[in-house]
């Protein structure tokens, strides 16, 4: 879980790794290559290949305003397959839209959620350009 420089939360996680106990999602947004398995919450799909970037950078960037907006009294979650490179990268720039520099972006990411994320020089490039 992350929390967010304003407080609101917002769950990473890797798809492989199942889904973890506790209340689930209302909101998800999922970043996978090829469309994700059916949930039973509202869910968007993001096509985004692993180890690489958006397919559509608005596509991305209006899923991530959404979460941020429905972060505030939504449990929502972002994820992909392995949970930290794509979702770093998300959650870095959902940092960004939050308030956080995008040069301090992912050191924020990889204090606060985990200390591999946003794993490809593009994807750090991607969060460093971010606005």
């Amino acid at each position: 879980m992350l929390r967010l420089p304003s407080g609101r939360l917002v769950r990473g996680r890797g798809l492989r790794d199942g889904l973890p106990g506790g209340a689930l999602p209302e909101y998800g947004v999922y970043l996978l290559g090829k469309q994700p398995p059916a949930v039973e919450w509202e869910a968007r799909w993001v096509r985004w290949p692993d180890f690489r970037l958006p397919g559509d950078d608005r596509e991305a960037r209006d899923a991530l305003v959404e979460v941020l907006a429905r972060a505030g009294d939504e449990r929502v979650e972002v994820a992909c397959g392995g949970g930290r490179g794509r979702t770093g990268t998300a959650l870095a720039c959902l940092a960004i839209l939050d308030g956080v520099a995008p040069s301090e972006a992912i050191a924020f990411v990889r204090t606060n959620y985990h200390p591999k994320a946003v794993e490809t020089p593009w994807q750090q490039r991607h969060v460093r350009r971010f606005s």
